[in-house]
């Protein structure tokens, strides 16, 4: 099989690259927006990386997000349901749903996005729903959780530059539970879709199956490093006005980056193993670990 990848100089493509080139032909194809400009694809599957990923710092331009997730997706999307291609695997985001979570978010719940980056992944998705799908094409999107692995660069680095210095953590008085997704995890179910020519079309939500508190990301931490963590239990009341502060004098800890360390988010992977029908072949904590001593090098 022929797969052209777009955004495959990113942390996903370049894994999903290596994962899916001992088996198939793959290609890259570098991409941005521009007013009325046209595609051409020649290829069997086309999967679709390439997109701005949300700023936490809050400096990029909502037109940004707009032509570069939504935009340019529609411009790919109308080339592919013109061309040979059967498949188009378009990775969209959670986000595209909710940012904060009381319950476990499924493929039922009604999005309500709150950012320009989780806005125009939806808008993207509405547009690849709105088109009559021939019955030789599948189209997937993709709404992965937060995605890491050896080379990520994100909050996981930064709660290991904490351990790695013995820090004691501070934000132990927040009991939360939240979802990861091992990058092999997310390979794998890439890799079953363009295989498995029974998977129906349609959103599916990909996550590890357990899902775990930030504290046990701290023990798993000190574990991979060899030492036992100090999890301290600073009031939250303390904790949020401090993050408030770092809103307005861009330290590294804000509101957003408090919720994504401390908030709840668990995310439903059951419609995507029932459409499989395999089992991921990476548990959460063994996927984390394998990313925390990547670390080290």
């Amino acid at each position: 099989m022929k797969i052209t990848i777009t955004g495959a100089s990113g942390f996903v493509g370049v894994n999903l690259r290596e994962y899916l080139r001992s088996t198939n032909v793959v290609d890259t194809m570098s991409v941005r927006y521009l007013p009325n400009q046209s595609f051409k694809i020649e290829t069997d599957a086309f999967i679709h990386l390439a997109g701005k990923a949300h700023d936490l710092k809050n400096v990029s331009a909502p037109k940004d997000y707009y032509d570069a997730n939504f935009e340019l997706t529609k411009q790919l999307f109308d080339a592919f349901l013109i061309s040979e291609a059967s498949v188009f695997i378009f990775m969209s985001t959670v986000k595209a749903v909710a940012d904060d979570l009381d319950s476990m978010l499924t493929e039922d719940f009604t999005p309500h996005p709150k950012t320009h980056y989780g806005i125009a992944k939806y808008q993207a998705e509405q547009y690849l729903l709105s088109k009559e799908i021939p019955n030789s094409k599948r189209v997937y999107i993709l709404r992965p959780c937060m995605v890491h692995g050896p080379g990520n660069k994100g909050n996981l680095n930064l709660l290991y530059k904490i351990a790695k210095n013995k820090i004691p953590w501070p934000l132990g008085a927040f009991d939360n539970q939240r979802s990861f997704l091992s990058i092999e995890n997310l390979c794998f179910v890439i890799k079953e879709l363009l295989e498995n020519k029974s998977i129906l079309s349609g959103i599916y939500h990909i996550a590890d199956d357990q899902v775990l508190s930030t504290n046990e990301l701290i023990n798993l931490l000190g574990n991979s490093l060899g030492y036992q963590s100090k999890i301290w239990k600073v009031h939250p009341y303390l904790i949020k006005s401090i993050a408030k502060f770092g809103d307005y004098l861009k330290l590294p800890l804000n509101s957003e980056r408090l919720q994504k360390l401390t908030g709840n988010y668990t995310v439903s992977n059951k419609k995507i193993l029932e459409a499989i029908k395999k089992p991921l072949p990476v548990s959460a904590k063994n996927g984390l670990m394998i990313t925390f001593r990547s670390f080290k090098n």
